[in-house]
């Protein structure tokens, strides 16, 4: 039987008998030692990706998978998104291994916020939750933000382990791998791919680490209630930042409404005059105003851009109310941004389309 080969960009085993299932590549191409899927060639070379079969039961198999082995996992989060990134009853599915946090994007929080602070707020969090990990760091794929560091904590808690990198779909795992090899003199015949397309890496990606173990890197476990997964393919370069988020604070009194392009509503219901901070990329234009006004200025259609092809009227939204606690917090939309408010005993209400996260947190800033 011949030798299994597999797809050095997103880890899918080579076949060519079928040109819709993953890992295709035709016969002819077949002749190069690093062979790289048709999905990941078009994807290089044409920006263009097309669809894959897989499923979140699929992903969760992976997972289980990792579970059976005695090893490091490197739990990846988007600081931009971290309510988006949790992966439900993750210690369960990895039969508490090991769990080293990174926490991601590092470059997309403000510079004037401290990582101790972070740090401290992420330990927080994963707290509620439920996971305890061995150690919490940042890091920053795209900055090579804290790489040295991470690779001396790889190397501190595996043991001689092999070592695991999950986490949902677009968290920047492949990013984050990439700029290691880079980092460590790897040639870029060997860099995984990447882009702002929410799962890419297909099947778990084997790179060697010493004569007995790896770093795999695994699928991105798809978090459905992820703006990323509704709007169409040439938006979600307006709805992930690129660079560090500015603050744009708005002054509101009651009976206003701030619109996120089209993708999602917050309505100041009742409550004093209060200052609302969005933190969201800065393509994704925010429009004010006035509460009478709001659904008629989305159901024309004229300027709220991005939007969901299709939601024709603001209706079909789901909503959520908040009443506000007497301390600073943020209202989350998941995969798009979110708001810090203190606005004792306000009451919101956030509209956005079905299935898209909507929290309240502790403020992270």
């Amino acid at each position: 039987m011949s030798e299994e080969i597999r797809c050095f960009g997103c880890g899918a085993i080579i076949q060519s008998d079928d040109e819709k299932k993953i890992g295709f590549v035709p016969k002819n191409a077949l002749n190069s030692d690093k062979v790289l899927c048709k999905r990941c060639f078009r994807l290089k070379n044409y920006h263009e990706l097309q669809k894959t079969n897989l499923t979140s039961d699929d992903f969760l198999n992976i997972l289980q998978e990792i579970g059976n082995h005695d090893c490091l996992v490197v739990y990846l989060i988007d600081l931009f998104d971290f309510n988006g990134s949790l992966i439900s009853g993750l210690p369960r599915h990895l039969n508490n291994n090991d769990i080293l946090v990174v926490g991601n994007k590092r470059d997309v929080l403000p510079k004037s916020l401290k990582d101790i602070k972070i740090i401290h707020w992420l330990r927080r969090q994963l707290k509620e939750i439920g996971i305890k990990p061995i150690d919490v760091l940042l890091s920053s794929g795209v900055k090579n933000y804290n790489l040295d560091l991470l690779i001396n904590k790889i190397n501190e808690y595996r043991h001689g382990r092999s070592v695991y990198i999950v986490g949902v779909t677009n968290v920047g795992k492949s990013s984050l791998i990439n700029a290691l090899l880079k980092h460590y003199g790897t040639g870029d015949d060997t860099l995984i791919t990447t882009s702002e397309f929410p799962g890419t890496t297909l099947d778990l990606i084997e790179i060697p680490l010493d004569n007995q173990s790896y770093l795999y890197d695994s699928p991105g476990i798809i978090n459905p209630h992820q703006m990323a997964h509704l709007v169409k393919t040439e938006d979600l370069k307006t709805i992930i930042p690129k660079n560090e988020l500015r603050p744009i604070n708005y002054q509101l009194n009651d009976k206003q409404t701030l619109y996120f392009g089209g993708l999602a509503r917050m309505d100041f219901i009742k409550g004093k005059h209060c200052s609302f901070t969005c933190y969201f990329p800065k393509l994704l234009k925010i429009h004010r105003t006035k509460l009478e006004k709001s659904d008629d200025l989305y159901n024309r259609h004229l300027t709220l851009k991005p939007e969901i092809e299709t939601i024709k009227n603001i209706s079909e939204m789901n909503t959520y109310n908040f009443k506000l606690p007497n301390y600073k917090v943020d209202l989350v939309i998941s995969g798009l941004g979110f708001i810090s408010v203190n606005c004792p005993d306000g009451n919101v209400r956030v509209y956005v389309p079905k299935g898209v996260g909507v929290f309240i947190r502790e403020a992270l800033i």
